[in-house]
């Protein structure tokens, strides 16, 4: 079985790491044990450049690092030797049905020339030049025809499906059904992206989604962020392989997932005024932040309500399996009480790596003993709950992202205290802020004092 990452971005697209290389992307991989990555950006010429200069053909459809560029690492165990798969995310902006349509998707390819060729095509509707994600005012439905003649073995993805603004059922711009945006091509879509702020659970409550692999990308923009969430499959390594994969479900293991409530656009809400809101209170509020009166961003959640004919914890008797983890230095920050930047979260992180192997390893197969040997006793049950489900969630909303808890202050420094690993029985509730109760704030400037305090807005990115 092998972990793959298909959907990135190189330092060509906007927003992004300038880290976001060839060497950087094949070093991040090795560190989390994702054995393919997708090269994102195949459009942008220079980017392409880049990868005829520094990749070279491995198995069928794949590509592996030169080398000579290779950046030496000191994980534990033996060092993969990641493979690569042309992709690319293209946005479409553009008027379907009286509306204007904003959609992501991602495009997957065989080879660089295939990638040379739609890029050719592509060239002659818009810029593919100033940005490596490219705007065409092309429709999703057309984009999918031109890149169906250009190479017939191509992989056709709606990216992030659910994200309020740029996406294929997005609040803002997006349509209802599969049918709707693709029209008389739909049949040639076979899987669609979760996104950060799904996970498979919500989408299967929509049954016309059952026909659909239910695939699972980190969308990263920094080389640190790859893997955030991967595929799982037990296939050859190659690319027709892959591509049977995901276009039937056979070898498609599952996924790893965030949890969703993590993710930047899982609830409703209005960051600037610091409110974050579920369906039934946004209803309430008709749709308006009651602190400004500006209109609420739509969250996940409530689009896949809108859409779900099915109740929650429905399960389709075929549904693939999944496991929610988070980046392992978020897991020892939740665990210890640091802030994820602080140095030591970074050598404790770098002492894992060194004495257990790849993140993904130590986040679902290391022993506990070991991680505690390693790490402390408060890492070891942090990943212990973590592997188990006992994570206390704090949504999030608007473009922020939202937080996960695993262990209390006061359960941190019972743990520091002890040698046993599971001297504590069980996990304690920890407190995190509460939702806003549905009322008229005191003052038209007040910030709700449940509430997070509202950080700078940032460039508008589906789910970086």
């Amino acid at each position: 079985m092998f972990i793959a990452d298909l959907h990135i971005h190189s330092k060509y697209s906007r927003a992004t790491s300038r880290d976001c290389d060839t060497a950087h992307l094949d070093f991040w991989a090795r560190r989390k044990g994702i054995h393919l990555l997708g090269t994102g950006d195949f459009t942008h010429p220079a980017w392409r450049a880049e990868l005829a200069e520094k990749l070279i053909p491995a198995e069928e459809g794949l590509y592996r690092l030169r080398e000579e560029y290779r950046l030496p690492d000191s994980i534990g165990g033996q060092s993969l030797s990641p493979r690569f798969i042309l992709s690319g995310e293209i946005s479409s902006i553009y008027k379907k049905n009286g509306r204007t349509r904003k959609v992501h998707n991602v495009i997957l390819l065989p080879s660089l020339e295939d990638a040379e060729a739609l890029a050719h095509r592509l060239e002659s509707i818009g810029n593919i030049h100033s940005d490596g994600r490219p705007i065409l005012g092309l429709d999703s439905r057309d984009l999918l025809e031109i890149t169906l003649e250009a190479c017939p073995q191509a992989v056709f993805i709606p990216a992030h499906i659910w994200t309020p603004h740029f996406s294929m059922f997005g609040a803002f711009s997006g349509f209802d059904t599969v049918e709707e945006c693709f029209g008389d091509l739909s049949e040639y879509i076979h899987a669609v992206e979760t996104g950060l702020s799904s996970d498979p659970p919500m989408n299967w409550r929509v049954s016309a989604l059952d026909r659909f692999t239910l695939v699972s990308n980190s969308d990263a923009h920094s080389p640190a962020k790859i893997g955030r969430e991967a595929n799982l499959l037990d296939t050859d390594l190659s690319y027709p392989a892959l591509a049977k994969a995901i276009q039937t479900g056979e070898g498609f293991v599952g996924t790893v997932e965030f949890f969703p409530e993590e993710g930047k656009y899982h609830l409703d809400g209005h960051r600037a005024c610091g409110f974050r809101l579920t369906p039934s209170q946004t209803a309430a509020y008709g749709g308006r932040c009651p602190v400004c009166g500006k209109k609420i961003t739509i969250g996940v959640q409530h689009r896949v309500e809108e859409l779900a004919d099915r109740p929650e914890g429905f399960r389709p008797p075929d549904a693939k399996p999944f496991e929610s983890l988070s980046p392992l230095p978020e897991v020892i920050a939740a665990s210890t009480g640091l802030s994820v930047t602080s140095k030591k979260i970074q050598q404790r992180y770098e002492s894992l790596l060194a004495e257990l192997g790849p993140e993904f390893d130590i986040l679902r197969q290391v022993p506990l003993e070991e991680i505690q040997q390693v790490a402390g006793p408060c890492v070891a049950e942090g990943i212990r709950r973590l592997r188990n489900g006992q994570v206390h969630r704090i949504p999030g909303y608007d473009g922020e992202y939202g937080k996960i808890l695993l262990l209390s202050p006061s359960e941190i420094q019972a743990l520091e205290g002890q040698t046993s690993l599971f001297g504590i029985s069980g996990p304690a509730e920890p407190s995190a802020p509460s939702l806003p109760k549905i009322q008229k704030p005191a003052s038209s400037k007040a910030v709700p004092e449940t509430q997070e305090q509202p950080t700078q807005p940032e460039q508008l990115n589906p789910e970086q």
